[in-house]
């Protein structure tokens, strides 16, 4: 006897349906499935004749999808497990799951409303309908890890069997992507560059931390392409690899934010329930602020950087994307631990992670910035959090000089990319240095470097000895933390208030922490991020202050379109 594969499906559809679900049995059984949404490529050239005329240079883009990409790849190792779960239950665990933070989906889990598994799923066909979709796609993700799915069901097998103790901070069963700088098994980890397509490397030493807290990696996100330092003022959230990421909040009109293009806009949609990203200066707080979610940009030295492809050692940091601040927290306490390879690392303590402390709003002096003062948005947001009992002083800020930072950031990349090459990459990956891969993209431009690469002809071009670039380094470093300290000593400050990425630059080169939290839209719906910033290794504070300040704040604006 032959067996019908729709009923097959059908059948396991059902078993995935908890007992008590009776009504989403009786109807969403029995439905008739829809077909498979599969993404057909089409021609961009009328979408890419309207962004010639763009009034951010940036935005006129060449390409919007990727010339190397199949998206249906993305989704095709889980098409069995897809066809069991139809569209009536991706519909019934919208609420459960859509904007919800990890404790409440914990919860969720424990009352036997879904499993992990389920979880996956739910992710897995929201990235299908969304990516498959070019009027909706945002081309945010770039790799699916294939055992995705597997990893969750050993999650659901743990938690059933006992072996594991689940509460509301834990990340266990959570999905998380991670930007696709940062290693991870049965993946390549690529920087979104074509030279890097086969480098499948091991874990990164805080991918193997997510792994351990029982994190489920499901994928890799868009980026830009060497975390924004490639071309010259090109567009944000461009990758050969990924293509261009498009901001939920409006595509093709509004920016994307990077480098962690990916990860901002990923979390935003819900593709994840969070995203590690990563920051040299402003590559997590720019996009965090541009698709309101929040952004921890911690001390270099807070979390390991081993296995992730460097831009410049001496600034370079991962640091968690999430739709609030609890949730970051989490992503940041699986990633921490001490990792004797990173020489950033201090040994303060063999555990760096930080607690969700209810410290009253009133223990904090925050410098409220005289510059933005004709900022409707901040201004707004000052006065919401005087009126709740913030103690507010009046602050200005001196004008910092970042003379000389592209060069320093050439000067390092030059040489830790070519020392990640040369140590790291994987054999299959025929480059060994910056030269090797000018070379690779000039023999088809078009393809792997549309929009040219001048800062890696920067890199080659300059010269720099040793001690010149100490020289550079001290120099930027110490004017950066002067000028900050100076503000915050004189204003006695616990927390200095800025907006977006507008300080990132000077807080990376004195190395105090950020963190960007979602304050509303605009007039015109562009996101607005409300950035905290602290001194180093503070991110206790800079966390205690961040709960206040996100609890007195109107809550984040999901994206419109992305609600179904």
């Amino acid at each position: 006897m032959r067996h019908n594969p729709a009923l097959i499906r059908l059948f396991r559809a059902c078993k995935l349906a908890p007992a008590f679900s009776a009504l989403w049995f009786a109807f969403g059984c029995f439905a008739a499935e829809a077909p498979a949404p599969l993404w057909t490529p089409y021609d961009e050239s009328a979408e890419l004749a309207e962004q010639a005329g763009h009034g951010n240079p940036r935005m006129r883009f060449q390409l919007i999808n990727s010339r190397v990409l199949d998206k249906n790849t993305l989704w095709r190792p889980f098409e069995e497990e897809l066809a069991a779960f139809p569209a009536a239950r991706y519909q019934a665990l919208l609420p459960l799951i859509l904007e919800q933070d990890i404790a409440s989906l914990q919860r969720s889990v424990i009352e036997q409303k879904f499993n992990y598994e389920e979880l996956v799923l739910f992710y897995l066909y929201r990235i299908r309908a969304i990516e498959s979709d070019n009027a909706r796609s945002l081309n945010a993700i770039l790799a699916v890890n294939p055992e995705a799915l597997a990893d969750a069901r050993r999650r659901d097998q743990q938690r059933l069997a006992g072996e594991v103790s689940i509460d509301d901070d834990s990340l266990f069963g959570m999905p998380v992507l991670l930007k696709d700088n940062i290693g991870a098994d049965g993946m390549a980890t690529t920087a979104g560059a074509l030279a890097l397509r086969n480098n499948r490397t091991g874990n990164a030493f805080i991918t193997a931390r997510l792994i351990e807290s029982g994190a489920v990696v499901l994928g890799k996100a868009n980026l830009s392409e060497w975390a924004y330092f490639f071309c010259d003022d090109c567009p944000l959230g461009y990758s050969a690899i990924g293509g261009q990421t498009l901001n939920p909040y409006g595509r093709r009109r509004i920016e994307s934010g990077g480098s962690s293009s990916g990860s901002a806009v990923a979390v935003a949609a819900n593709l994840a329930v969070a995203a590690v990203g990563t920051e040299t200066s402003g590559s997590i707080l720019s996009p965090a602020s541009a698709n309101a979610v929040v952004g921890l940009k911690p001390s270099t030295g807070m979390l390991s950087r081993t296995g992730i492809i460097p831009l410049a050692g001496s600034l370079d940091s991962p640091g968690p994307v999430a739709r609030n601040v609890a949730d970051a927290v989490r992503l940041f306490n699986a990633m921490s631990g001490f990792d004797q390879r990173d020489r950033a690392m201090p040994l303060l303590s063999a555990d760096a992670s930080l607690q969700l402390r209810q410290v009253p709003l009133g223990e904090f002096r925050l410098g409220e910035l005289e510059s933005l003062a004709q900022n409707g948005q901040y201004r707004a947001a000052t006065t919401a959090l005087a009126d709740a009992g913030a103690r507010m002083t009046n602050v200005a800020m001196p004008t910092f000089s970042a003379s000389g930072f592209d060069r320093l950031l050439a000067a390092e990349m030059d040489r830790d990319l070519s020392n990640y090459l040369r140590q790291m990459a994987a054999d299959e990956v025929a480059a060994r240095s910056v030269d090797d891969i000018l070379l690779f993209n000039s023999e088809a431009p078009s393809l792997r470097a549309p929009y040219g690469q001048a800062l890696f002809d920067l890199m080659v071009d300059l010269q720099i000895g040793a001690e010149d670039e100490a020289l550079l380094r001290n120099r930027l470093r110490d004017s950066a933390r002067e000028l900050l300290e100076s503000v915050f000593v004189e204003g006695q400050l616990d927390i200095l208030l800025s907006i977006n990425n507008l300080h990132a630059a000077v807080a990376a080169l004195a190395n105090y922490p950020a963190m960007t939290i979602p304050i509303g839209l605009t007039e015109d719906g562009r996101p607005t991020g409300l950035t905290l910033i602290a001194p180093s290794f503070a991110e206790q504070t800079l966390v205690d202050a961040a709960l206040q300040v996100e609890r007195v704040l109107a809550p984040r604006v999901p994206p419109r379109d992305y609600q179904r």
